[in-house]
């Protein structure tokens, strides 16, 4: 079963929003749900599929810049939606290079973002992916207190890079790593900027790849940075802007949000989307099961404890869908998020994903808790939307600040 929005009462969505949506939902369809139990178990990065969605013009540089220039605002995260429902690991495999490319967009040069975007994906051939390195050991939610440092070099004219990394999305197979570090330890975030560091890139390694409780197809590991040398020209949005970035901070002038802060900012109603997008493949699923598993001469549905929980499930996901659509908008038109909608979106969701991939499992009883079906899958990949990008706790506090223009500890 499909769901079809292509009008929400609200506004309808544009016909290439409309065609990007069943294009990638037919993707998803012939190479994602057939592959995922298999990559889910061996713990894979999905190499051929992420090749075939090259060749589909899925996975290019193109559709990604198209996607992220959209004037809705609605085609990434209504693509990501299509995409995860197919499977949260591929989906997480497919669409990681976009939390780097957001930050690219966002802060690097026009120049930077032309030079840069290609090598993301690499070809049809040799498809590549790209990794954003924010998290530390000791720094996840608190970025402000990042230890990776980099140290800029008159006499060569090279930044100097130095630390370790981890929960990398791509980390450690990327082609182009994007890296977050500090410049001025005392600025805090303030003192932050990022940096691209090309393949092949001495001093650059991968750490410990880590072993997942969900999204299994997704690579996640340590990055490892021990001297690592990138010319001046690497610092998004280039030398001189970080330099006038960084005075500004020092005479407390106000300055833009770090660049790593506002990539996630900006990928948050997308996160969401992708959230939502588990959560339908577990509502249609126990849906259709309902309908048709038959207990004591009659379908489980007609049952008001299961009927209920699906009508809460279907009402859940389209007001998640609805709060990450009206996000991805506003960022699109430069309205200005002021209660937080994107936090707003990504907690709505990520709660959502959890609740309704736990009741479909409720609902197929002893089948459901079994690899024979794939909603205990789509559970264990669920749980990760309440804690990466920002926990359930961290878009708590943001939304509770915008609200209520106090500093909430």
């Amino acid at each position: 079963m499909t769901t079809t929005f292509e009008s929400t009462g609200l506004f309808d969505l544009p016909s290439d929003v409309v065609d990007a949506r069943t294009w990638a939902h037919d993707f998803a369809v012939k190479y994602i749900r057939p592959a995922a139990s298999g990559y889910d178990e061996r713990e894979e990065t999905p190499w051929p599929v992420i090749q075939d969605a090259a060749r589909a013009g899925l996975y290019t540089p193109e559709f990604a810049l198209q996607a992220f220039a959209d004037p809705s605002g609605l085609m990434l995260p209504v693509v990501a939606e299509e995409i995860f429902w197919g499977d949260g690991g591929m989906g997480q495999a497919l669409l990681g290079t976009f939390l780097p490319l957001a930050a690219l967009v966002g802060a690097g040069t026009p120049e930077q973002i032309r030079t840069w975007t290609p090598e993301f994906f690499g070809s049809v051939e040799q498809p590549a992916v790209a990794a954003l390195c924010a998290s530390e050991p000791d720094a996840g939610s608190d970025a402000a207190n990042i230890r990776t440092r980099a140290e800029y070099d008159q006499a060569s004219g090279d930044w100097i890079l130095n630390g370790v990394k981890t929960w990398a999305t791509n980390g450690g197979i990327a082609g182009v790593h994007v890296i977050n570090a500090t410049v001025d330890r005392d600025l805090g975030a303030r003192g932050h900027a990022l940096f691209l560091v090309p393949p092949g890139t001495a001093g650059l390694s991968q750490g410990q790849k880590f072993a997942k409780h969900g999204l299994r197809a997704s690579h996640t590991a340590e990055v490892l940075l021990e001297n690592v040398r990138i010319p001046a020209e690497l610092v998004l949005g280039g030398k001189d802007a970080l330099d006038a970035r960084l005075a500004g901070a020092r005479e407390h002038r106000k300055v833009r949000v770090p660049a790593a802060m506002a990539a996630f900012e900006a990928t948050r109603p997308s996160i969401a989307a992708m959230g939502v997008g588990v959560a339908r493949a577990a509502y249609e699923y126990a849906l259709e099961y309902a309908k048709t598993r038959v207990q004591f001469g009659r379908p489980i549905i007609a049952n008001q404890g299961i009927a209920f929980m699906l009508a809460d499930m279907a009402t859940e996901i389209d007001a998640a869908r609805l709060l990450a659509w009206r996000a991805s908008h506003q960022l699109a038109r430069g309205i200005p998020l002021r209660n937080a909608e994107g936090s707003m979106a990504k907690l709505k969701a990520s709660e959502v994903a959890v609740r309704t991939t736990e009741q479909a499992i409720q609902i197929l009883g002893g089948n459901g808790y079994t690899r024979d079906y794939p909603v205990e899958r789509w559970a264990r990949d669920a749980k990760i939307f309440t804690i990466y990008e920002g926990t359930s706790e961290i878009q708590r506090l943001i939304i509770s600040r915008a609200i209520s223009g106090m500093r909430i500890e």
